[in-house]
C-alpha cells in the first residue's frame, strides 16, 4: 500500500531515537531564506543550505524530504513576519486592505517569494494563522465560508501580483519608461481608440506614475468592496421582490413575503 504523503508540519522535527540533531529546520529556514534574498528562488538547493550549513546534503534528509519542504518552510518564515496583533477595527474591508498591505510589505522585503509555486493549501502554522486573522476580519459579513476563503485567495493573488509589478518597475529604466509613455500617448493622439486617449485626456497634467502603494491601497479596496458583501446588502438582495430594486424595497419598507 503506498504511504499517505504527509506535509513537513505533520512530521516530527528529529526521530525519538538517535544522536541530538546539530541543526534544526529553523537552521534550514534562515538560511534558505537569507540564499533566495540574494540570489533569488533558483539560489535555494539542497546542496547550497548544506554548503551553508557546513553539512553534508545527505544530512539535511534527517530534516527535510526535499526543496518542497524548504519551499513550504521559508513561506510560512515570511508568514510569520506579516503583524497580527494590529487590532481589527470592524470594517472588514479596511482591515483587509490593510492586512493586504503588510502581506506586500513582505513580499518586497523577499522579492523571490511571488516566485513560489502557488498551491491553494501552502500553509503552514503561521500561514493558518494569517487565515484565521483574514477571516475574522469578516467574521461579521454573512457570506459563505467558501466565499470568504475564495476572497482571501483572490485577495493574497492580488498581494502577489502587485509585489511583483513594483518590483519589476523598480529594475525598469526611467528611460525606457519614458518611450513607453511617449508611445502611447502618440498612438491615442492618432484617432483609432477614442477611449485610451480620453483616459489620456483626462490624465493630463497628472503624475505620469502613480504612487505604488496608493495604487495598491485604492485597487485593493475597490476589489474588496465588490466582493465582500454585509449583512444589510445580503438581507436586501435576499428580499427583493421580482420587478423590484434594492433602493425601492428599502424605501418602501421591504414587503410581505
Amino acid at each position: 500500500m503506498a504511504q499517505e504523503p504527509v506535509t513537513v508540519w505533520r512530521r516530527a522535527e528529529r526521530g525519538a531515537r538517535g544522536p541530538l540533531p546539530a541543526h534544526s529546520r529553523a537552521d534550514l529556514t534562515a538560511v534558505a531564506v537569507e540564499l533566495a534574498d540574494r540570489g533569488g528562488l533558483s539560489a535555494v538547493s539542497m546542496r547550497q543550505v548544506a554548503k551553508e550549513l557546513g553539512t553534508g546534503q545527505a544530512s539535511l534528509y534527517r530534516y527535510v524530504s526535499g526543496r518542497e519542504d524548504l519551499l513550504d518552510l521559508m513561506t510560512d518564515a515570511v508568514a510569520g513576519e506579516i503583524d497580527l496583533d494590529v487590532p481589527l477595527h470592524g470594517d472588514p474591508v479596511a482591515d483587509l486592505v490593510a492586512l493586504a498591505a503588510r502581506a506586500k510589505a513582505a513580499h518586497l522585503r523577499h522579492p523571490w517569494l511571488p516566485d513560489i509555486p502557488p498551491e491553494p493549501l501552502r500553509l503552514g502554522p503561521r500561514s493558518v494563522d494569517y487565515l484565521e486573522y483574514a477571516l475574522r476580519a469578516m467574521a461579521s459579513v454573512r457570506l459563505p465560508g467558501r466565499t470568504k476563503m475564495e476572497i482571501v485567495a483572490l485577495m493574497s493573488a492580488l498581494v502577489a501580483q502587485f509585489a511583483r509589478a513594483e518590483i519589476q518597475g523598480g529594475r525598469a529604466t526611467t528611460g525606457r519608461q519614458a518611450a513607453q509613455a511617449a508611445y502611447l500617448s502618440q498612438t491615442a493622439s492618432q484617432g483609432d481608440h477614442p477611449h485610451v486617449a480620453a483616459v489620456m485626456a483626462d490624465q493630463h497634467g497628472e503624475a505620469p506614475t502613480a504612487d505604488p502603494q496608493q495604487l495598491f491601497e485604492r485597487t485593493m479596496h475597490r476589489v474588496l468592496t465588490g466582493l465582500v458583501v454585509d449583512d444589510i446588502t445580503a438581507a436586501d438582495v435576499e428580499d427583493v421582490a421580482p420587478g423590484e430594486d434594492v433602493e425601492t424595497q428599502r424605501e418602501g419598507g421591504g414587503h410581505t413575503r
